[in-house]
């Protein structure tokens, strides 16, 4: 894969919220399973898998469970203990030691949480399962339709969590909005079916979703807080039947409070093959192009992107920052290899969540 059109803007050094990054290259959060699943402890190989991705203007972490109740990968580093706190705090030093920055992607897992695995209740918005079947051939279950006193606990837990992540030295917080879990399936109403306030209309299905930013803002402060969403994102039985105008009330609404970024994942993803709704592209063929309007902020474009691809989009002013996942997977010198117009390696799809260090730290740099 050699480069040919000029990628010069992706390594530029500008501002994102209260930090100056030294490019636009973003590494993307990637669910890779090396925790142990019955802890979720990070390990000596996070600390070498993110310390040697560095360069990236930002990394977000993994997606991590706020809770044993969260959790739809084990194997995923938590941020819920105080051991788990203390693993991620050697992965942020390690980081920060070759001056990168680090923000951690926290999530709970909603009605993609296989009860049988964290021997808890199922939570969601709504009695809805994910139709169709999970990894294990079995049907997935459905969640129980979370109350007044549930949302209550699940706010607290993420108020808990980014006080974790801040003693555990992160940057900022990026809180998952997107791919079917919790926070999504509140916004879309393919998976939200209430009738109170925190369902029916837009601004009640966006509810929960902007007190939990509103939550992460008190620790973290608005310019250290970002967010992912998928508004047309098929992965795990999700769609909206109005995304333009949900995402428009959304975006509005978290421009007013000024946060970091934006983290926007376009229609044309890895989770081609969803049995039940048309491709997302159908709906909005480009979504950062589309949305870019209503969010006055930095907003980050995602999903399987080139660097070519994402050079395009900033230098059209759709987007200021691009993440990448999967050249930062085989690539830990991406950066590099943009910068001095490298060929980039393979990544194995085999390895991506198989547990140990093969394809996880052992992917050379170009000049090894």
């Amino acid at each position: 894969m050699d480069q040919q059109t000029d990628l010069s803007i992706l390594t530029q050094s500008t501002t994102l919220g209260d930090l100056t990054l030294p490019n636009r290259i973003i590494m993307a959060s990637l669910t890779r399973n090396r925790a142990d699943p019955k802890t979720g402890i990070p390990n000596d190989l996070h600390v070498e898998y993110y310390s040697q991705r560095a360069s990236a203007g930002l990394i977000l972490t993994e997606c991590s469970p706020i809770s044993n109740n969260a959790q739809s990968f084990l194997g995923a580093g938590g941020i819920y203990t105080k051991e788990q706190v203390e693993g991620w705090k050697r992965v942020t030093e390690s980081v920060h030691q070759k001056q990168g920055k680090i923000f951690i992607q926290i999530w709970h897992g909603g009605r993609a949480v296989n009860p049988t695995t964290v021997g808890e209740q199922t939570f969601g918005p709504s009695a809805v399962a994910i139709r169709g079947k999970n990894k294990y051939g079995q049907e997935y279950a459905v969640p129980k339709e979370m109350t007044k006193e549930d949302i209550e606990l699940v706010k607290g837990w993420f108020k808990t969590g980014a006080q974790n992540a801040k003693e555990a030295g992160f940057d900022g917080i990026e809180l998952h909005g997107a791919n079917g879990y919790l926070v999504d399936e509140f916004i879309r109403d393919g998976s939200n079916k209430r009738t109170d306030e925190y369902g029916g209309s837009i601004e009640n299905r966006c509810r929960f979703c902007l007190e939990v930013i509103d939550i992460l803002i008190e620790v973290f402060g608005a310019k250290r807080v970002g967010i992912k969403l998928s508004p047309v994102g098929r992965f795990q039985d999700m769609y909206d039947s109005d995304p333009v105008a949900t995402y428009k009330y959304l975006l509005e609404e978290l421009s007013n409070r000024e946060i970091a970024y934006v983290q926007l994942m376009e229609p044309l993803e890895a989770f081609r093959g969803e049995p039940f709704y048309e491709e997302g592209d159908k709906q909005i063929a480009q979504v950062c192009k589309t949305l870019r309007p209503y969010f006055k902020g930095t907003l980050v474009i995602n999903n399987n992107l080139t660097p070519e691809g994402a050079a395009n989009a900033i230098r059209e002013g759709y987007a200021d920052f691009a993440s990448f996942g999967r050249y930062f997977i085989s690539n830990p010198d991406f950066v590099e290899r943009i910068k001095n117009k490298w060929s980039y390696a393979e990544w194995d799809r085999n390895t991506f969540y198989t547990g140990n260090e093969k394809g996880y730290t052992d992917y050379p740099t170009y000049s090894d």
